[in-house]
């Protein structure tokens, strides 16, 4: 609390300084500049900066609500508040729908889709003159009144604005502490993962793109009014790479980062006037060395530095309530039956046509050599990818046709082979993505969603490792969070990939006490391990694939000495040698 006092103490002096030193009418237009464009910017931040998607369509939503504005109040005659709103409304809702229609694309693909729809619009703003004035504009654009005083008065509109850029500066501060914003983070590092665990994909990226051009309407709506003239060219493909050069300058990933980088890059021109002819090569030599050195952009760099004196709040693991993962086990039909299930690629049967079920409360092992088809079995297990053939069933429910976080909300959890967390989240961030899928049987709220994430935690051995970022784990530790993850969402039935690979001598032993207690508390495991040592400690019953066809099933006894399964590993001369 003192930190955010602090920030608004330094930010309201800085708001009030024009009216305590005299200001000339020019650096008030540049404040308000890098006050209104700070705005759109945050709105980068939220959909680039949080969620790694690439939006070079910014200017369009700044545009609209600058727009609504200018044609409302100009030529409608509309209160500038009512316009404000409509304004937001039309950038939202335009945001809203290139959202839902393009964020199934990734990478340059979504790009160049943005791309295309802001040269639309610089379009439609250039020959629609009846509309939209055409290259001359919008002029005449009058101020708001506030408390029936009108704020003509340059200062005090700007107090006005840098309020309005606070409050957002809060929200986008904030965001990434509440669920959708830890899904964003958790997009941007690894969307497999993210929707293993439980995070619609899709329906988080269209609520940052829906924010981010909410956030670009208002800082639109808020700069026509403060400058009284708008034009085509204040919103046009160069002003989309100006808001993303200045989110990328200052820091993507923090709110503070989006408002330094745009007041810098509005700011640098200013300063170097001083080279007379030459300053926009040296401004842009400028901008170019910054962000070729400082990848993750200034305030990045001054984050990391101040992390490395800051020592986190300890944590009392005594305190922390042991995790609850018991599963009761009253139905005693399988909890999942697989009915000649195949996966093709092209013409190679990967998986070809599996039959088998996993009875509640058992550890079942999937083991087969290098390309039998094991992981991708878990694959289409997990919803990642779509069975060419067969059915599935999970807990009496058909899941053949469901997407993995819907998955995942049915109590289906996940680990892989090569680790997949979220590397610049925090470890309990990552586990705390876990814990809040769809349908946790914990309260509601984050102090619940944290709880739960340090019990599981602390059933893993982790818990004094909390407020590490994950990255700086060594291996092993990794696993151990992933599989913490796993269970914070409470699940009925896991799937493990190969959770021993890497892993030490002691550390497997660790492990396969872990697995004995999970399966002691009902747990469901399904595992696929190269482990034959560690498959014979904790399997119920062991189910052998090869080149995609099951060759044999039963006890771990019987199937490790099933003919097939020995000549399956050794090849058959050496199985007629042994």
């Amino acid at each position: 609390m003192k930190k955010i006092l602090t920030l608004l103490a330094i930010g309201l002096l800085i708001a009030l300084l024009p009216y305590f030193f005299k200001v000339s009418p020019y650096v008030l237009n540049i404040f308000m500049q890098a006050v209104t464009y700070s705005i759109a910017v945050l709105g980068m931040t939220v959909v680039l900066g949080y969620t790694g998607q690439i939006n070079l369509a910014q200017a369009t939503f700044f545009g609209l609500g600058a727009y609504a504005v200018g044609l409302g109040t100009v030529d409608a005659g509309l209160n500038f508040w009512i316009t404000l709103v409509l304004g937001i409304a039309v950038a939202t809702i335009s945001g809203f729908i290139l959202g839902l229609t393009t964020l199934r694309l990734k990478g340059h693909y979504l790009a160049m889709i943005t791309i295309s729809f802001q040269q639309i619009f610089d379009l439609i703003l250039n020959n629609w003159i009846d509309f939209t004035k055409g290259p001359d504009g919008i002029a005449g654009i009058a101020r708001p009144s506030l408390f029936g005083y009108t704020l003509n008065d340059d200062r005090a509109y700007l107090l006005m604005c840098a309020v309005v850029l606070y409050a957002v500066i809060y929200f986008v501060w904030k965001l990434p502490q509440t669920s959708t914003g830890r899904a964003m983070r958790a997009i941007r590092e690894n969307e497999l993962a993210a929707e293993v665990n439980g995070v619609n994909s899709l329906k988080v990226k269209v609520i940052a793109f829906t924010i981010s051009a909410a956030l670009a309407g208002l800082g639109g709506a808020l700069y026509a009014a403060g400058f009284a003239y708008i034009s085509p060219d204040n919103f046009n493909f160069a002003r989309s790479v100006e808001f993303l050069t200045m989110v990328l300058l200052g820091g993507a990933q923090s709110a503070f980062g989006g408002v330094l980088g745009t007041s810098l890059l509005i700011l640098l021109p200013e300063w170097l006037r001083f080279l007379k002819e030459v300053y926009l090569a040296a401004y842009g030599l400028a901008v170019i060395l910054i962000m070729v050195f400082l990848p993750t952009g200034i305030w990045g760099l001054i984050s990391s530095r101040v992390a490395k004196y800051r020592k986190p709040a300890p944590i009392d693991i005594e305190a922390i309530p042991a995790l609850d993962v018991t599963v009761p086990i009253t139905d005693p039909t399988p909890i999942l039956k697989l009915e000649n299930v195949q996966k093709h690629f092209g013409g190679v049967r990967a998986v070809d046509g599996i039959t088998l079920e996993v009875m509640r409360g058992t550890v079942h092992a999937l083991i087969g050599p290098n390309g039998s088809g094991k992981t991708t079995t878990l694959n289409i297990l997990s919803g990642i990818y779509k069975a060419t053939a067969g059915t599935m069933t999970f807990d009496g429910v058909d899941i053949t046709e469901m997407a993995p976080y819907e998955r995942a909300g049915l109590g289906m959890g996940r680990t892989f082979q090569n680790i997949r967390l979220f590397p610049a989240l925090s470890v309990v961030e990552n586990v705390m993505v876990g814990a809040q899928r769809e349908n946790n049987p914990i309260a509601p709220g984050q102090l619940a969603l944290r709880e739960r994430a340090l019990s599981a935690l602390k059933f893993v051995g982790m818990a004094e490792s909390a407020e590490v970022i994950v990255q700086n784990l060594p291996y092993g530790h990794q696993r151990l969070v992933e599989i913490a993850r796993a269970l914070a969402g409470h699940p009925k039935f896991l799937l493990l990939d190969e959770p021993a690979a890497g892993l030490n001598q002691t550390e497997k032993q660790e492990l396969v006490a872990l697995l004995k207690r999970l399966r002691g508390h009902g747990l469901t495991i399904f595992l696929i391990e190269h482990d034959i040592g560690l498959i014979e400690q904790v399997s119920d019953r062991i189910t052998c694939l090869n080149f995609g066809k099951q060759i044999a099933e039963g006890a771990p006894n019987d199937v490790l000495r099933h003919p097939d399964v020995i000549t399956a590993y050794l090849g058959e001369s050496a199985h007629g040698a042994a």
